[in-house]
């Protein structure tokens, strides 16, 4: 039965995985206070309520810092600061207004495999019409878009351990589910003694 139950889990959370995939073509636009940048070898350090942007995608957090390899692909790692988590947001493909977005200490974002991780005090959420439909908390998130892939473990190394600590996952009821039911007639009963 836990199996069950797990297995739905995770075939639940597959379906955050699915970026809008257009955004993988789109420019990558970066506002900031300030920027280090050494060209020779492709890095760039934002600093100070960095904004990222590309389509849908959308980042924030006090520093990030961005890399490029020589195919031009671009790797992101974005890091909180006092009171602040880095944080993501992106609209996922497919019909109806549906987000993702998620929080952590640190934040891990691979250009070239659409692979994002989350590290420490990790949230990851899924929205449809603005609501809350599943929320996932642990100490390290990752998802694989392309792959449909998600995995929560129990360190902010990425591993589990027994007695590591848990995670959470709330499933909210399919909108399907939650409708109002009809509403029932009263019903009129006799009088007592007639």
């Amino acid at each position: 039965m836990k199996r069950l139950i797990l297995s739905a889990a995770l075939m639940l959370l597959a379906c955050v995985a699915q970026a809008e995939k257009a955004d993988s073509s789109k420019p990558t636009q970066i506002t900031f206070d300030q920027l280090d940048a050494d060209d020779v070898k492709q890095v760039k350090t934002f600093t100070g309520n960095v904004v990222l942007t590309r389509g849908t995608l959308l980042m924030k957090s006090p520093k990030a810092v961005v890399t490029e390899d020589p195919e031009g692909y671009q790797f992101v790692v974005l890091t909180s600061g006092p009171g602040v988590q880095a944080t993501f947001r992106q609209k996922m493909d497919g019909a109806g207004d549906q987000w993702v977005e998620g929080q952590a200490d640190r934040i891990e974002y691979d250009n070239k495999t659409e692979l994002v991780k989350l590290y420490a005090k990790a949230q990851i959420k899924k929205l449809e019409a603005g609501k809350p439909a599943s929320q996932v908390d642990g100490e390290f998130i990752s998802y694989d878009s392309r792959k449909e892939f998600f995995a929560v473990k129990n360190t902010a190394t990425g591993e589990s351990k027994p007695g590591a600590g848990r995670s959470t996952m709330v499933i909210q009821p399919s909108a399907k589910l939650a409708a109002p039911a009809a509403p029932v007639a009263p019903t009129t009963q006799p009088a007592p003694g007639k």
